[in-house]
């Protein structure tokens, strides 16, 4: 019998167009929305419980962060009327058009809670469009994994399962890495536990992405611009979580420890982005998986 044949592209031409999108507007993009989501949840149960001091620090990280990552969209897109454009209809089975009317709303939200934090004014309304970007938190900070995973590129699709909880688990390493920066130090105890909740989820679902993909998760394992980005996270992530648990003292310290996550949280999402660039580069990542499905089906 003659063996099959060694998967081989034409010319070693790419099947799938590469992704197009900025760096750093994009990465930055996922980052800040991940971070301002996160934060805004946080700014809600501080609040609940009386830390007011953590509340004000993570209500205002929601506002500046959804109005830094719209900003950094809307510098990829090119013009502002393009991200306009995308709200002018609402289709369900859109990933990109639910993530606008989740980004919209959350970023005006935040924005509207924080303006009443800094003047004192409607302190009732701004509690009420705190909580409004409370409930849309958690949206933001995985609506931008389901975007990858949404998309024919090799790496992110069939890492769908993995994808939003280690954007979920480094938005909230990252709020609580600013949280524990920034607000009182006698507040800071809920937010110093949320980083190790936070780097164990997103640490746990890298690993599970690693070790589950076989050959489509080679971009994420081997010697690259994406591996090296993604280990720089890991042990950014791990040093950072390190710190703010040693930091209860120490403004220094939680500054370092804060620092780190945020870092990480942003060599995370940059780490995904490239290994999604360079399997849609390798037609391997595309072919050889459809074969092995199609034979699957064959024989089975």
């Amino acid at each position: 019998m003659v063996p099959r044949a060694e998967f081989r592209s034409y010319y070693g031409r790419p099947i799938l167009k590469e992704p197009t999108w900025k760096v750093p507007d994009v990465p930055t993009y996922l980052t800040l929305g991940g971070l301002a989501g996160a934060s805004a949840v946080t700014a809600v149960a501080a609040e609940v419980t009386g830390r007011r001091g953590l509340a004000r620090v993570s209500r205002l990280v929601a506002a500046v962060g959804s109005a830094g990552g719209a900003a950094a969209l809307v510098h990829d897109l090119g013009r502002p009327e393009r991200f306009l454009n995308m709200l002018r209809v609402v289709k369900p089975t859109s990933p990109l058009s639910v993530g606008s009317w989740i980004l919209a709303p959350f970023a005006t939200m935040a924005g509207a809670a924080a303006a009443s934090e800094l003047t004192g004014l409607l302190p009732r309304l701004g509690r009420t469009a705190g909580m409004a970007a409370a409930v849309l938190g958690p949206a933001m900070t995985t609506y931008t994994a389901v975007l990858f995973a949404d998309t024919a590129i090799p790496a992110w699709h069939e890492a769908h399962p993995e994808l939003p909880f280690v954007f979920a688990g480094s938005a909230m390493a990252s709020a609580a890495g600013v949280a524990v920066a920034a607000a009182p130090l006698v507040e800071t105890g809920p937010p110093r536990r949320l980083a190790v909740l936070g780097a164990g989820i997103e640490l746990a679902a890298s690993h599970r992405i690693e070790s589950r993909l076989s050959l489509v998760g080679e971009p994420y394992r081997q010697p690259g611009r994406a591996h090296s980005l993604l280990l720089a996270g890991k042990v950014l992530t791990v040093t950072g979580v390190g710190l703010a648990v040693l930091g209860r003292r120490s403004r220094a310290v939680s500054v370092l420890g804060g620092a780190s996550l945020v870092s990480a949280s942003y060599l995370t999402r940059f780490g995904i982005f490239e290994a999604g660039r360079e399997s849609a580069r390798d037609p391997r990542y595309t072919v050889v998986p459809q074969r092995e499905r199609l034979d699957a089906r064959v024989t089975g």
